[in-house]
């Protein structure tokens, strides 16, 4: 019986230290990188902040200009699951990997002297849940998940990140979205207007949300790729102008029964089939990389050994797409 009652009472230890660290937030400075010499020139924060049972992993560059009135920027990566790392050293962030020294160890981190965070402070956040060191302490949340549940949930970060961090409380705030990000950063934004409306605290000072690249609705983006090809001069008018009336602007969906609208699409695919869909003019190099949400334990794998993408295949990094490698 008294072992019981022990047990009953750690039990309830546990559950208090839990709902304790619940209602915190963690963060670490951080000085300096593997791959960098020296002392970061900028202020890196590191961290987590709890929201109801998930744990959000985010990277903070505070503004290398006047942090106190510079713009505060919550970015949301694509995918979805997608690392705010790439955000940070590839994209707008001010270190990038140093492709040229690369022989596939560590990485070399170089100085980016045009990045966003000159004028800016910037978080890049690790969502949704189960992406990067983000994680749930209820299995559920990584199997049920949604759009709007994340943009709930990532108006709730900010918002308990700004009680953390006070002085940016005043300064304009921004969400931005790259790539899957694009669908996300008006949901973001909305929550964060419903909120204000609501009188939660604090009050975040929104300016506006812009995107990157964006995702935005399939049928629609699917749909303009072959007037944009017709336009880019990838297509001849005559067979664009025979598509157009063959599948009467309906390109994705095409009815099986539609024989000519498909043998234009076929056509139309011998043209462009070739082609770099996210930039025309870039060679059309590929990775055989798990999709994000598929292979989250090949994510994690940080073992020197693994050579599952055969890194030495890319070292000379001729095309763009091969940075992506330093991510896994």
């Amino acid at each position: 019986m008294a072992f019981a009652s022990s047990i009953q009472f750690c039990s309830l230890q546990w559950l208090l230290i839990l709902l304790c660290l619940g209602n915190t937030f963690s963060q670490s400075i951080v000085k300096t990188l593997p791959g960098f010499s020296g002392l970061l020139p900028f202020k890196l924060e590191t961290g987590y902040v709890n929201v109801e049972r998930s744990e959000f992993f985010y990277y903070f560059v505070e503004s290398q200009g006047n942090p106190l009135t510079d713009p505060l920027i919550l970015l949301q990566i694509g995918g979805p699951g997608c690392t705010g790392l790439t955000g940070l050293f590839n994209q707008i962030g001010p270190l990038a990997f140093d492709s040229s020294t690369y022989q596939a160890a560590l990485p070399s981190l170089k100085l980016v002297p045009n990045s966003w965070t000159q004028i800016a402070s910037i978080i890049f956040i690790d969502a949704p849940i189960g992406t990067g060191f983000s994680y749930s302490t209820c299995a559920e949340d990584y199997i049920v998940s949604s759009d709007t549940n994340t943009a709930s949930m990532l108006g709730k970060f900010i918002r308990k990140w700004l009680e953390g961090h006070l002085r940016f409380k005043a300064n304009p705030f921004f969400v931005g979205g790259d790539s899957y990000g694009g669908l996300l950063a008006p949901i973001i934004t909305r929550e964060i207007v419903e909120g204000n409306k609501a009188g939660l605290e604090p009050f975040i000072n929104l300016e506006g949300y812009y995107v990157g690249s964006p995702h935005t609705d399939t049928n629609l983006e699917e749909n303009s790729k072959i007037p944009y090809a017709y336009g880019m001069g990838l297509i001849s008018s005559r067979l664009f102008e025979r598509a157009k009336r063959s599948c009467k602007g309906e390109y994705l969906n095409v009815e099986p029964t539609n024989l000519k609208c498909l043998e234009d699409l076929a056509k139309i695919s011998e043209c462009t089939g070739n082609l770099n869909i996210h930039h025309i003019l870039r060679p059309n190099c590929s990775l055989s990389l798990p999709m994000p949400n598929k292979d989250k334990q090949a994510r994690r794998s940080i073992e020197e050994t693994n050579s599952r993408y055969n890194r030495h295949r890319y070292l000379n990094f001729w095309c763009k797409v091969y940075i992506y490698l330093y991510f896994y």
